[in-house]
């Protein structure tokens, strides 16, 4: 009764049925209901296969083996002939209401047949015999090509000779030619067979759109399935879709993916059952034939699902090796079954006979059985660990891996924010156009009637619509129209289905060339603004040049997208997340433009009556460094930029434009500041104290230092230091500047800002240049003696914008140094305050009363004697200094016009500096400029 008993097997009955289930379960989750149909009536056949074979006699294996091994090469050579051909390789059979591939028939006979042959013990003819039959059919599949299953029957026949205990010197011959032969092999694969074992030995995952797709959906399947997996989601029919051979090869890690690493452990358990179940039938059988043939398959079994589930793991190349029961395929899964009640016949032979055994247990037993199960096991579980480990140290990653692969993305995009200046008049907002699209692919074309409502809400023939339609390209999304707002309200209110509306983005600069130089343009990003912007979409507008580009962060917004699902072809399939764009912050300006008008009306008048090319004036807070004024000319018109540009108009305005027309000249043209710097080497002087400021000093027409002759701009008599700013004595100035040399020059000049970046918020400024005999000697110049009294007056090595000359001489005027800014605030109308620097006191600003009763007096009445009919008073410095590069014309020619006061000068408000290149002198080409800046600025004071 006890034997009784132990004739069936229900774990091993059960492991099988388990992997069916699952198998059921995966086909089911990915959406192929066919296939589960198909692969439950297999595993019903097959159970009918396997409840016969438990009961066929341990004695007809032999015979059996032999007949399935002839059949199986009969198919075999049938398939070249007349079998289907299916991803380039030709393997099955179609039998009309299935199909049957041989290979998987050669499998079973490769371990009945060397079991039967090799039972009797070993001999150089029975291994010749197991040899030459098994090369037959592995030499059929190989050509096929089938490269893995080829390689895996070569592996069953050896396991059979090293189960048979065949002896180890003759394998070896064969493990040589074998190892001699893998190179020869190379000759026979085909590309994407060659492509996937260099993907496999390099580790670089190869193309990930190519030979390393497979691999790299495998990780992202069990990456990204954790412990209970992805299943139970809406979208997972689609998230698996990516998953090529998700029902055969990639069965393990599809499962995975579906009902997580728990499912995938219930797969390996089933198989390690299976894998040990037959290791002990071997055990008990009666004759060692029947114990080869438990232990075989067995071996079979394992060395599969370590194939398989290496493959979905990529610890193995993809050799498209399925798991017997578990993936799905009829024959596989016929076979496996008949193998089972194989296993099963061996037990119950074993069981109920075992008093007549007539050989010893341990002559039968198959050498190593225990040490391969054990090996199974330990690489399973090995295995398990390192699928757990992927998604411990990965799993987020890949989650999002497989969410970014499955949905596309329109980018809806921000609104940018508006430019307006203090009094809030826009001086740059957007252009109302909108942009209609639909959804490439998912708009429905036959639907004639949402077809003519679309045709009839843009304007356009439905014919032309069509058209539209037809040249949809690659794209996601077919951009039909730009229209106006009125008509964009009457295409949303439709609510037309896969219909998109958004603002085109494109800019509009209501000023024009008045504020070009400070505003800059918007273009779409290129690579240097990718750089600059880490994670900026690929199409978006961002500022170029000026304010648009300094603000970019702010006035930018945030896009918005609408996003839609798409299958593994890139079709979209189903509308996924929308997220609204965010409108970008309004900036609100320090800037006046009515005062940026004034000036630049001046400035064009200063040049046109001169011959002046370049004319720039600033105006700011002398207090704050709120930058009131940065007008520049020649200016360009911003509005053709677009985006899109207006090529036409852009070319026709780089025709008719002049020189640098792209710089704002007030911060990025530096030129010899002349005599405007000679209150800086005043300033030097209080630092220092080289001279009393009453001292006077010899004048003259000209000054003679080592041979050379510095001429004066007219002759004068001697000077005390106010005297010589009232009236910009060159005399005077070269001999302080002799007398205070260089360095001392130099170090009042750097904190009053000469030769560095104002800080003012705008991008690429000039630093200008502030030379002392060390760092021109490190450029490669020469400082020659004559050098200290040129740069005593402002000449020679030293050049400077007119933001610089401006924070100079307001610094002079107040005793601290102000940060340049144009931007106030922004938010809702600009109304959140930017943060301003604060005033850097000037080390000697208690010192400077002599340099401002000089300014005051060029005011009231001297070079800059103008000013003394303004209704406030005022200090002020001219300058007219030597510029090779300056062109001007007639006597004007080579002369910079330069003029800067400061205003009430009791206590300064504002700062004004004009500078007109090859306007000639400062007083008669720039004063005008600046008397005009300062009537208005005194006209809308208050206001």
């Amino acid at each position: 009764m006890q034997a009784d008993k132990r004739i069936s097997d229900p774990w091993l009955v059960t492991a099988a049925l388990v992997l069916v289930l699952l198998g059921l379960l995966n086909l089911v989750s990915t959406g192929m209901t066919s296939y589960a149909v198909r692969h439950a009536a297999f595993a019903v056949v097959g159970l009918v296969a396997m409840w016969a074979t438990a009961r066929v006699r341990v004695s007809t294996f032999g015979r059996i083996g032999w007949a399935v091994l002839g059949l199986s090469v009969l198919l075999l050579a049938a398939v070249p002939l007349v079998g289907v051909t299916t991803m380039g390789a030709q393997r099955w059979l179609d039998f009309g209401l299935f199909t049957v591939q041989p290979s998987e028939l050669t499998k079973l006979g490769l371990v009945l047949m060397p079991a039967a042959v090799l039972a009797a013990g070993y001999s150089m003819r029975r291994l010749a015999t197991v040899l030459l039959a098994a090369a037959v059919p592995i030499a059929l599949v190989a050509i096929q090509p089938d490269l893995s299953t080829a390689v895996v029957l070569v592996a069953t026949v050896a396991l059979m000779l090293i189960l048979a205990r065949v002896p180890l010197r003759p394998m070896l011959p064969l493990l040589a030619i074998g190892i001699v032969s893998v190179p020869l092999a190379v000759l026979f694969l085909r590309p994407y067979q060659l492509e996937r074992i260099h993907v496999f030995l390099s580790g670089d995952g190869g193309d990930p759109q190519g030979s390393g797709w497979a691999s790299a959906q495998a990780d992202i399947a069990v990456g990204s399935g954790g412990l209970w997996g992805l299943g139970r989601e809406p979208r997972y029919d689609l998230r698996s879709g990516y998953l090529p051979e998700s029902e055969h090869d990639l069965a393990f890690a599809s499962l995975v993916y579906g009902w997580g690493l728990v499912a995938g452990i219930v797969v390996v358990a089933a198989v390690v059952v299976i894998v040990w179940r037959s290791t002990v039938a071997a055990r008990l059988a009666r004759s060692r034939e029947a114990a080869l043939v438990a232990a075989g398959i067995g071996g079979l079994f394992g060395v599969q699902a370590v194939a398989s589930i290496g493959a979905s793991l990529s610890v193995l190349p993809q050799t498209g090796m399925p798991i017997p029961l578990f993936s799905y395929g009829g024959t596989v899964g016929i076979v496996s079954f008949v193998a089972i009640g194989l296993v099963l016949a061996v037990r119950r032979d074993g069981v109920t006979r075992q008093l007549w055994a007539t050989e010893s247990p341990r002559r039968r037993r198959p050498r190593g059985v225990a040490t391969g199960a054990l090996a199974v096991t330990a690489a399973l579980v090995a295995m398990s660990v390192s699928a757990w480990q992927l998604q411990t140290e990965h799993g987020p990653e890949l989650r999002a891996a497989s969410d970014v692969q499955m949905m596309r993305c329109i980018r809806l995009p921000a609104e940018r924010g508006n430019i307006l200046d203090r009094n809030g008049t826009p001086v740059a907002n957007n252009v109302a156009e909108y942009t209609v699209a639909v959804v490439s692919g998912m708009f429905d074309t036959t639907d004639a009637t949402l077809h003519d409502r679309l045709a009839a809400l843009l304007a356009v023939p439905p014919e032309r619509l069509t058209e539209m339609l037809r040249e949809r390209g690659d794209g996601l999304q077919v951009v039909l129209a730009r229209i106006g707002p009125d008509q964009a309200r009457a295409v949303v209110d439709a609510r037309l289905p896969w219909v998109l509306v958004y603002p085109t983005g494109r800019r509009q600069y209501p000023q024009g060339s008045l504020l070009a130089s400070v505003l800059g343009y918007v273009g779409v990003a290129d690579t240097d603004d990718m750089d600059r912007w880490q994670n900026l979409p690929l199409g978006s507008r961002v500022g170029k040049a000026g304010l648009e580009k300094q603000y970019d962060a702010v006035l930018r917004g945030t896009d918005g997208k609408q996003c839609v699902y798409v299958d593994p072809s890139g079709n979209p399939v189903a509308t996924a997340e929308r997220v609204d764009p965010v409108h970008g912050h309004d900036l609100r300006l320090n800037l006046d433009v009515g005062m940026q008008q004034a000036a630049t009306d001046a400035l064009v008048e200063a040049m046109k009556t001169s011959g002046g090319d370049v004319g720039a004036a600033v105006v700011m807070d002398a207090r704050t460094g709120a930058v009131l004024t940065l007008a520049s000319v020649p200016s360009y018109d911003n509005n053709v930029y677009g985006p899109p540009v207006d090529v036409v108009a852009l070319a026709a305005q780089t025709n008719t434009t002049g020189p640098g027309r792209m710089l704002n000249h007030a911060v990025q043209t530096a030129a010899p500041p002349g005599s405007t710097f000679k209150i800086v080497v005043a300033s030097s002087n209080a630092q220092f104290g080289v001279i009393s400021p009453d001292q006077q000093l010899a004048g003259g027409a000209a000054y003679t230092y080592g041979g050379h002759t510095f001429a004066n701009w007219q002759p004068m008599g001697p000077n005390s230091l106010l005297g010589a700013i009232q009236w910009s004595d060159n005399v005077y100035f070269y001999q302080l500047g002799e007398r205070l040399g260089p360095e001392r020059m130099a170090t009042t000049a750097r904190e009053l800002g000469v030769g560095s970046p104002s800080g003012i918020d705008l991008p690429a400024e000039s630093p200008g240049f502030l030379g002392t005999p060390e760092n021109v000697g490190e450029i490669g110049g020469t400082w020659y003696p004559g050098s200290t009294l040129l740069m005593g007056i402002g000449q020679g090595t030293v050049i400077a914008t007119p933001m610089q000359v401006a924070r100079w001489t307001s610094g002079i005027a107040t005793g601290a140094m102000v940060v340049p800014q144009l931007a106030a605030g922004y938010g809702p109308d600009g109304s959140v305050p930017l943060p301003t620097a604060a005033p850097t006191r000037l080390s000697f600003a208690d010192l400077l009363g002599p340099v401002r009763a000089g300014m005051r007096a060029s005011a009231a009445a001297g070079t800059a004697g103008q000013l003394a009919t303004l209704p406030i008073t005022a200090g002020a410095k001219t300058g007219t200094a030597e510029d090779p590069s300056a062109p001007g014309k007639g006597p004007n020619a080579g002369l910079n016009a330069w003029f800067s006061a400061v205003a009430p000068f009791e206590a300064p408000e504002i700062v004004v500096t004009a500078l007109v290149r090859g306007g000639g002198f400062g007083s008669a080409t720039s004063g005008p400029v600046v008397k005009k800046v300062f009537e208005y600025y005194l006209a809308h004071r208050g206001r």
